[in-house]
């Protein structure tokens, strides 16, 4: 018997069972469909990540005070250890770090923001002029921080969208006193709407100078130095000078960390990785799930069809005639089911960005490759047992069964 007839016989056989065929096959579409779909979310959130990044500047270094990791095992603190980052450290950066062309000494504080009788608590940035531009943000109407500002510590604030829609609504903020905290300060700009990047909603944050943040906040010390080194290829040089001169001027302790974006990227994309990895493989059980339902409707069917198996032997049917139709069965289902799961899989892919704007996918051809080749591995793996035990059935025996 040739190919296309056992071809044929297959698909009579499917169709003469059409909802029990659907209802096994629609197994190996949602095993198929849910691998697809999991991993593109996977690719999606890798990709949201290095664009958000990419939004936030590039070639960026960020100096956190205290040291994440440690090499040699445990070293007792000396006690001139320095264990805090001041603005002479950003300033000293600057000017000795050749591979930069920036550091900004950062501060972070929660303050209460106040205009007449509206009030609210917000994240206070204190920076320096450039920070603007490293972190390509853009003010609205008004103007940013400048040197003078800086140095003076003047009371000057640039307000987020949000900040300023809660405070003055659609009225003009600029040149307005608003209290921060105790202080005065004199709004000098609105930014522009950047939305919510990595988590951090920057139209709720209240920009102020960093020495104007170090009065606010009674500290000298800083939440961190952020860098902008001057190409991707000083990176690593640059990363080795920041430490060297960081530890001379703190006693020879590394209690200090730099953070390079990639080094973020590479953490949160193993992360990732590992998660996508675990739902993927959580998604392949469903089609071993679906494989296990083939054996058992091909097992069926098998039963059901003994007589037909008696008849086709008894007018010549080779065993081989007989195994290669019922594997053809459930070859069929599997690859059948493993087309509708691509189909689905890409459609939910395609359609989730438009249905949630904030949860990206992206699909991944290998994906859809191994995915379809593991259901049509299904079929061959869960149809040879059936198939064998059809081929070897004993015709006279097959004949009599009722």
């Amino acid at each position: 018997m040739d190919a296309l007839e056992t071809l044929r016989l297959s698909k009579d056989a499917l169709l003469s069972n059409k909802m029990r065929s659907m209802l096994t096959m629609l197994g190996v579409v949602i095993g198929v469909a849910s691998v697809i779909m999991l991993v593109s979310i996977g690719a999606g959130a890798r990709m949201y990540i290095h664009r958000e990044l990419g939004n936030l500047g590039t070639n960026i270094l960020i100096v956190v005070p205290g040291k994440t990791s440690t090499k040699g095992g445990f070293q007792p603190p000396a006690a001139s250890t320095v264990r805090k980052l001041v603005y002479d450290d950003a300033v000293i950066l600057k000017k000795r770090v050749r591979h930069i062309s920036d550091a900004v000494p950062i501060i972070l504080g929660t303050s209460k923001v106040k205009y007449l009788n509206q009030s609210r608590d917000n994240n206070v940035v204190g920076c320096t002029e450039t920070y603007f531009e490293m972190r390509n943000l853009s003010v609205e109407y008004g103007r940013f921080l400048n040197s003078s500002d800086v140095e003076s510590k003047r009371k000057v604030c640039i307000l987020g969208r949000t900040v300023k829609r809660g405070l003055f609504g659609d009225r003009n903020a600029l040149g307005t006193v608003v209290s921060i905290g105790d202080g005065k300060y004199r709004v000098i700009g609105v930014m522009e709407k950047k939305g919510v990047t990595l988590g951090i909603d920057f139209d709720d944050i209240v920009f102020i100078p960093t020495t104007a943040a170090q009065e606010l906040f009674n500290t000298d010390s800083l939440f961190n130095i952020t860098i902008k080194v001057k190409t991707s290829a000083e990176i690593g040089p640059a990363i080795e000078e920041i430490r060297k001169v960081l530890m001379r001027r703190h006693a020879g302790r590394e209690d200090f960390t730099v953070m390079s974006q990639d080094e973020m990227l590479g953490v949160m994309n193993r992360v990732l990785g590992i998660m996508t990895a675990v739902l993927a493989g959580i998604a392949a059980i469903s089609l071993l799930v679906g494989g296990i339902g083939i054996m058992n409707i091909m097992l069926v069917s098998v039963r059901e069809r003994t007589r037909e198996i008696g008849i086709r032997k008894a007018l010549g049917a080779k065993n081989r005639d007989i195994l290669f139709q019922f594997l053809a069965e459930s070859v069929t289902l599997s690859l059948i089911g493993g087309l509708g799961g691509v189909l689905f899989g890409g459609l939910v892919s395609f359609g989730l960005p438009l249905l949630l704007p904030y949860l990206p996918t992206q699909i991944s051809w290998w994906s859809v490759v191994l995915a379809f080749v593991f259901s049509a591995s299904v079929g061959v793996f869960f149809g040879v047992y059936p198939a064998r035990k059809a081929s070897l059935y004993d015709p006279i025996v097959a004949l009599r069964y009722e």
